[in-house]
């Protein structure tokens, strides 16, 4: 099942693929900024205000619709010639349909009918999210793979000339050659390769993309999902890995422990005095403990001389108890 987050991105990628040019350069085209607004309106009050002087003046009537005519001319002569672009924009000017010139960012002047600005390119680092979804692998593992791309325009020109759409073009171009990198490597190399796939991406992206006049600034993966299956598959076999390192290191301190019991067996062999003492100070930290009760073998026994050292403790405590037991 898709996540929202992919939902989320493929209906921006079709938001963004369904504005078509023709739509955006009607936008361009019918852009007024503030300032030529302004003073359009001021144009438009200067004359209504001056025809009602003139006409409580008894000023001729056609004065007053020269003059009408002059000011709401003048205003929207201004109106459709003044532009503003914000700093980050570069406006690119056809005239006659002939690629003019850039202007911006600023204000400046275009001629109304002859002049006209086809499109405003946003020189800001843009961020585009993109998504290839139940793509194979070299081991034909299908994925999902979500990533973004961060790139720039640095020439206006070609971006508005060369591509009908350069944001379509970029999405479409990144999509593809985001299938091409998955493709090309095994399910292992993309979960732990991330940064690898990362450099590849962008040097195919930006191969093609900057005869566009655009610069991929860097790809990042996002998310890779697998198979329910296979996660669960891969979540066993590392449970599995783990648990055999946990019975090797446990083997590997058994055998340091064993060779530790060597070195010092091979204390005790020359000095039973030390042997007899190690004993000595084993059974009485087992016996000093009311209740405790000690599991010496046999042949311990015999050889450590613990039957007399035992009978020893035991009478002892005996002596303790029935000492005890006079006093009360």
């Amino acid at each position: 099942m898709k996540t929202s987050r992919q939902n989320n991105t493929e209906q921006s990628n079709r938001n963004e693929l369904n504005t078509s040019p023709e739509k955006k350069e009607k936008i361009d085209n019918q852009r007024i900024n503030n300032v030529a607004g302004t003073i359009f309106a001021i144009f438009l009050i200067a004359g209504i205000l001056g025809a009602i002087i003139m006409d409580s003046n008894g000023v001729n009537n056609m004065i007053t619709g020269i003059y009408v005519c002059v000011t709401t001319l003048i205003g929207t002569l201004i109106l459709f010639s003044l532009k503003v672009s914000n700093q980050w924009e570069k406006a690119v000017i056809l005239r006659f349909g002939k690629f003019y010139g850039l202007r911006g960012p600023g204000v400046f002047w275009i001629v109304p009918v002859i002049d006209n600005v086809v499109n405003w390119i946003d020189q800001r680092v843009m961020v585009t999210p993109f998504a290839a979804e139940k793509t194979l692998t070299k081991d034909t593992v299908p994925v999902d793979v979500d990533a973004v791309l961060f790139w720039m325009v640095w020439d206006a020109e070609k971006a508005s000339l060369e591509v009908a759409d350069y944001r379509a073009a970029i999405a479409w171009a990144a999509q593809t050659a985001l299938r091409e990198i998955i493709g090309q490597m095994a399910l292992a190399d993309i979960l732990v390769g991330r940064s690898k796939m990362d450099s590849d991406l962008q040097h195919i992206i930006d191969e093609r993309t900057t005869p566009w006049g655009i610069s991929v600034q860097s790809v990042e993966i996002r998310d890779v999902i697998i198979p329910q299956d296979l996660e669960d598959s891969m979540s066993r076999q590392a449970q599995a890995e783990r648990e055999r390192q946990a019975r090797v290191i446990l083997g590997e301190s058994e055998k340091q422990i064993a060779a530790s019991f060597a070195e010092a067996s091979e204390a005790y062999i020359n000095n039973p005095t030390a042997l007899h003492l190690r004993a000595m100070n084993m059974l009485f930290e087992g016996l000093k403990e009311k209740g405790a009760l000690v599991i010496v073998p046999s042949s311990a026994v015999e050889s450590m001389n613990l039957g007399g050292i035992s009978g020893m403790v035991a009478l002892s405590q005996s002596n303790s108890v029935s000492g005890q037991s006079n006093t009360k």
